[in-house]
């Protein structure tokens, strides 16, 4: 795998992905940003929640639940003097669908995050992190 990160000035720098794809991330305008995308941390946060709900929603495809839809809040905490790591974070799925069983999003969860999700696992590494889940079933 090879990416290809460029300075845009300022706090900005354009990520382009080993498939030709960009993403901006820019810092707080107090650190010279211009609020031009994301924050570099931010980035961490989506990229660890779109591995875990990748496998999520692929587990319970597998499983043949009916899912709709699944939207993950992430919440996080940051250690106060420098480096400013993650302490924990929290990761909270909603999965809309039909006859959806708490079983199997309970067992789509666990997995991704104890065996599937490399970026879960490696900022489990240094950070506490948690789940929990709601399922809204739709008629």
């Amino acid at each position: 795998m090879e990416t290809r990160l460029r300075w845009a000035g300022g706090a900005a720098f354009i990520g382009l992905s080993s498939g030709g794809h960009t993403v901006v991330m820019d810092g707080p305008p107090e650190g010279g940003g211009r609020n031009l995308g994301p924050r570099p941390m931010e980035m961490l946060l989506l990229s660890m929640a779109a591995c875990n709900t990748y496998d999520v929603v692929s587990i319970l495809q597998k499983s043949r639940e009916e899912i709709t839809d699944c939207d993950v809040k992430i919440t996080a905490n940051r250690a106060d003097g420098h480096p400013k790591i993650f302490t924990d974070i929290h990761l909270h799925f909603i999965v809309s669908g039909k006859n959806v069983k708490e079983k199997n999003v309970k067992r789509a969860i666990d997995l991704s995050a104890e065996k599937y999700c490399s970026a879960s696992i490696m900022l489990g590494a240094m950070a506490k992190i948690t789940h929990d889940f709601e399922i809204h079933q739709e008629d």
